[in-house]
């Protein structure tokens, strides 16, 4: 999955779905997607950057739930991001590791 089809399926076809599963590219993707967008709208102007920032919250964490479901575990573990660095850092290994769905034929 390149860039564009992680963000187009993030924002326009999955911006609220938490019950299937998402790809490690499809996840990885849509986060550096909302890193440079973000880095360049923080410098025209922070408000700016900050309405991206809500805007873009629920497909954020509707991809990383689907994320999580790919790795067999439930949405709950979302609980960790408010634990300073250990849960951020168990946050990102878990999206990070292999997930059930099987990868697509090229």
């Amino acid at each position: 999955m390149q860039i564009q089809e992680a963000v187009e399926t993030c924002v326009t076809k999955k911006y609220a779905d938490f019950t299937s599963c998402a790809t490690r590219s499809e996840y990885w993707w849509f986060v550096l997607f909302l890193c440079i967008i973000n880095a360049m709208l923080s410098f025209a102007a922070d408000w700016a950057a900050g309405v991206f920032g809500l805007v873009m919250l629920v497909p954020y964490f509707a991809v990383g739930t689907r994320r999580l479901r790919d790795t067999d575990r439930s949405a709950w573990w979302w609980a960790l991001i408010v634990v300073p660095i250990v849960g951020w850092i168990a946050l990102a290994v878990f999206h990070a590791q292999l997930g059930k769905t099987p990868p697509t034929p090229t």
